[in-house]
């Protein structure tokens, strides 16, 4: 789900975190709901007064995701529960401390398919290799893994609603 609200000129915000002001108005994380809640003027029925959807409102939904995805895995990073490179997130496999596995989305299906084998480890690929990388300072990282927690739980429910919005969550 994704929480919209209206700022004081009746602009329809996207809220991804939950916590702006207002009353709020909530939609399914699917880009299809979206477009048909701004053609049936949606926002203006919950709101009860006239509102403005900003034509570019999906790529706003997206951009904030793909921010706080990226700031996610970083918090992660920092905290020391994820790592990056192929040979430290198969070793993070084998040991069991990998409670998900993000790989690039412009990454290799059959490397992926390769590195995750049968185990049981929930694998997103929610972000570009490149913005992977700029989070463990390299100019690329095509697999991270991440330790269990609340941080991998909130990549993985991010990845998921980024999904919706025509972005891929899973391998």
């Amino acid at each position: 789900m994704v929480r919209f609200v209206l700022d004081p000129e009746g602009r329809v915000v996207p809220d991804l975190e939950g916590r702006l002001p207002g009353r709020g108005m909530w939609l399914s994380a699917d880009a299809d709901v979206l477009e048909r809640a701004v053609k049936r003027g949606a926002f203006a029925r919950a709101a009860r007064r006239t509102v403005h959807v900003p034509p570019d409102l999906r790529a706003r939904i997206e951009d904030g995701l793909t921010r706080r995805i990226r700031d996610l895995i970083g918090f992660a990073r920092r905290g020391r529960q994820a790592v990056c490179g192929r040979e430290t997130v198969l070793e993070w496999l084998r040991s069991g401390r990998a409670g998900l596995l993000v790989e690039a989305s412009d990454g290799s299906a059959a490397e992926r398919a390769r590195l995750v084998g049968n185990r049981e480890v929930p694998v997103v690929a929610p972000l570009p290799a490149a913005v992977l990388g700029a989070v463990f300072g390299r100019d690329h990282a095509v697999h991270v893994a991440v330790a269990p927690g609340r941080l991998s739980g909130a990549i993985a429910a991010e990845a998921k609603r980024l999904a919706g919005f025509g972005r891929p969550a899973g391998a």
